[in-house]
């Protein structure tokens, strides 16, 4: 039996540990904010926090979860409020969207290690979230204006 907790709840499963972080998510909890994308960890569309760091959970095994909190896209704030999801509609970052969840996770962890990054701090950890639709100018504009409180 794995013990984890998914955005604050206390969860148990009983299957194999080697599936995919993901597939708990999305398959078993129907937390379908965390997107799909690649399956290799090369895309950023599966990003999570597992115990506050940015993890690709296509390539994380439920095992590497057990005891730790891991949180989505609908646990950083459940009414979509974090200072980064105000920036990004302020900034009307997204365009297909499909991605947006991934960018949005990965630069949360970015903001907690890195409270008033550079761009170059920016473009470094936002490297691997891949958007097809090219909003990498706006993404960076909503990242610093999180930072700044904007």
């Amino acid at each position: 039996m794995i013990k984890l907790s998914i955005n604050g709840q206390e969860k148990q499963f009983d299957g194999d540990g080697e599936m995919p972080l993901l597939w708990y998510l999305r398959d078993q909890l129907g937390l379908t904010g965390t997107k799909f994308g690649c399956g290799i960890a090369a895309c950023g569309a599966c990003t999570v926090h597992l115990d506050g760091e940015a993890v690709r959970s296509c390539q994380t095994p439920i095992s590497a979860a057990e005891g730790s909190a891991v949180t989505t896209i609908e646990g950083l704030d459940p009414e979509g409020n974090h200072p980064l999801q105000k920036a990004w509609r302020a900034n009307n970052v997204p365009q297909c969207g499909y991605c947006q969840a991934g960018q949005i996770m990965q630069a949360a962890a970015l903001l907690k290690q890195t409270p008033n990054p550079s761009d170059e701090d920016i473009d470094s950890a936002m490297w691997g979230n891949i958007c097809r639709c090219g909003t990498y100018v706006r993404i960076r504009a909503a990242i610093r204006d999180a930072a700044n409180g904007v």
